[in-house]
C-alpha cells in the first residue's frame, strides 16, 4: 500500500466524517433527486442532438445515435453512487468520444459531473483517488479528441478539473464539519439525559430514605403501643388509654413529617411555591427536636437518656436533619430488636465534627423486628456520604449495641 505523506494526507482530505463505525450520510433530499434527474435529462438531450448533428453528413449508425444520449444519465444516481456512476461514465464517454468533436465535448461535461459528485459525496478514500486519477485521464483523452484549440489537452484538463475539485473539496469539508457538530451534539444530549436519569433516581433514592425513616420509625411505635394497650385493656384501662393516647400522638407525627415530603416534592420548580396555599409546611426536624424524639419513644416503654456535650452552635439543615435520622432509626431499631433495654443519646459538638452516638443494652426482639427489610442503616449511610460523614455500627464489648456517626464541620 502506498505510504507517501503526500498520499495521506489525501486520504485524510477524503476520508468521511465519524470513522469506521459512523453511521452512513443522510439519503439525497427530494429536491436533489429532481435536480439530478432534471441534470441527466438536459446532458442526454444535448447529447442526443450533438449525435443527430453529427450523424447526418458522416451516416452515423443507429446504435451510435441511441448510446451517445445514454452516457451521462447515470448521473440521475450521483449522489446516491458517486463512485459507481463516475466509473460508469467514464468508460462510455471514451467510447464515444470519437463520433464528433461535439459528442465528445459533450461526453467530457458528464466526465466532469460525475468527477464532481464522486468528490463531494464519495467515502471510499482509497478508490475515491483512483477514480479521480482515471476521470483525469479521461478528460484529457476527451479534449484530445474534441480538438479544443490553443490550449494543450493537459493544461485544459488541469484548469477544469482544478475549480471542480476545489468546491468538491470546500464542499465536503463542509458537510464533514456539519456531522462532527451533529455528533457533538447527539453526544451532548446523551450525557444531559444520562445526568438527568442519575439526578432522578439519587431523587428517587433520597425520597426512599425519607419515607422509610419517617414511616419505619412512627409505624413501629404505635405498633408497639397498641400491642400493649391490648394486653392491659381489661387489667389496666388508664394505661391502656395512656398507650393509645402514645398511638395518636404517633401517628400525628407522622402524617406531620408525611406531609412534609409530599409537601417538597409538589414545590412548583419554576416559583418555589406549593399549590396548596394552606400546606402549612413545618421545618424538617433537627438538633432541636431530639427532646421530643426521645420523650415519644420513653413513652413506648424504651427508658432513653439524652446527653449533648460541648457547646451548641448552628450547623447546616441537612446535616441536623442527618444527626435526626441516625438516633431515630438507632432508637427503632433498639425498640424492635432489644425489648427490655436501657438506650443512651449523646451528641458532641467538636470543633471540626459533630458526633451522634446511640447505644442500648441488649434486650429480646419485640413483634416489631419481623418488619424491618435491613434498608435503613444502609440509607443512613448513604445520608451520612453526602456530607463526608462516616456511620459505625455493631455490638458493645459487655452486651448491647452501638451506632457512632462523625459528620465533619467547618471549624468556627
Amino acid at each position: 500500500m502506498i505510504n507517501h505523506p503526500t498520499v495521506r494526507r489525501l486520504r485524510a482530505a477524503v476520508r468521511p466524517a465519524g470513522g469506521p463505525g459512523a453511521a452512513p450520510p443522510p439519503g439525497p433530499t427530494r429536491r436533489g433527486q429532481v435536480f439530478d434527474a432534471a441534470l441527466a435529462l438536459f446532458l442526454a438531450l444535448t447529447s442526443g442532438r450533438y449525435a443527430t448533428i453529427a450523424g447526418g453528413p458522416h451516416g452515423t449508425s443507429l446504435s451510435w445515435l441511441l448510446l451517445v444520449p445514454l452516457v451521462p444519465l447515470p448521473l440521475v444516481l450521483r449522489r446516491r453512487h458517486p463512485l459507481a456512476v463516475l466509473w460508469t461514465v467514464v468508460p462510455a464517454a471514451l467510447l464515444v468520444r470519437y463520433q464528433s468533436q461535439d459528442i465528445a465535448y459533450s461526453a467530457g461535461v458528464a466526465v466532469m459531473v460525475a468527477a464532481y459528485s464522486a468528490a463531494a459525496y464519495g467515502r471510499r478514500g482509497t478508490a475515491l483517488l483512483l477514480s479521480l486519477s482515471a476521470a483525469t485521464v479521461a478528460l484529457v483523452a476527451l479534449f484530445s479528441a474534441a480538438k479544443l484549440p490553443h490550449f494543450p489537452n493537459g493544461v485544459i484538463a488541469v484548469l477544469v478539473l482544478a475549480p471542480v475539485f476545489a468546491v468538491a473539496y470546500e464542499l465536503r469539508m463542509w458537510r464533514r464539519r456539519v456531522d462532527e457538530g451533529r455528533e457533538r451534539l447527539s453526544a451532548l444530549e446523551r450525557e444531559q439525559l444520562a445526568a438527568l436519569q442519575r439526578a432522578v433516581e439519587l431523587e428517587r433514592a433520597r425520597i426512599a430514605r425519607e419515607l422509610h425513616d419517617v414511616v419505619t420509625h412512627n409505624v413501629s411505635m404505635m405498633t408497639i403501643q397498641a400491642g400493649a394497650a391490648r394486653k392491659i385493656l381489661d387489667t389496666a384501662p388508664d394505661k391502656a388509654r395512656e398507650a393509645m393516647a402514645a398511638v395518636e400522638s404517633g401517628g400525628r407525627a407522622a402524617m406531620t413529617e408525611l406531609r412534609h415530603v409530599m409537601g417538597l416534592l409538589t414545590i412548583d420548580s419554576e416559583t418555589g411555591d406549593a399549590p396548596d396555599a394552606e400546606a402549612g409546611l413545618s421545618p424538617q426536624p433537627g438538633l432541636g427536636q431530639l427532646d421530643a424524639l426521645v420523650e415519644g419513644v420513653r413513652r413506648a416503654g424504651l427508658p432513653v437518656e439524652l446527653a449533648v456535650r460541648g457547646e451548641r452552635r448552628p450547623v447546616p439543615p441537612g446535616v441536623e436533619l442527618a444527626a435526626y435520622r441516625v438516633v431515630q432509626e438507632a432508637l427503632t431499631n433498639t425498640v424492635k430488636h432489644a425489648g427490655g433495654a436501657d438506650a443512651a443519646v449523646t451528641v458532641e459538638y467538636a470543633p471540626d465534627r459533630l458526633l451522634v452516638e446511640v447505644t442500648d443494652t441488649g434486650g429480646r426482639p419485640t413483634g416489631a423486628a419481623a418488619t424491618g427489610d435491613g434498608r435503613g442503616l444502609l440509607g443512613l449511610r448513604e445520608r451520612l456520604a453526602v456530607y463526608g460523614g462516616t456511620l459505625h455500627t455493631g455490638p458493645r464489648p459487655r452486651g448491647g449495641y452501638r451506632v457512632t456517626a462523625r459528620i465533619p464541620l467547618e471549624s468556627s
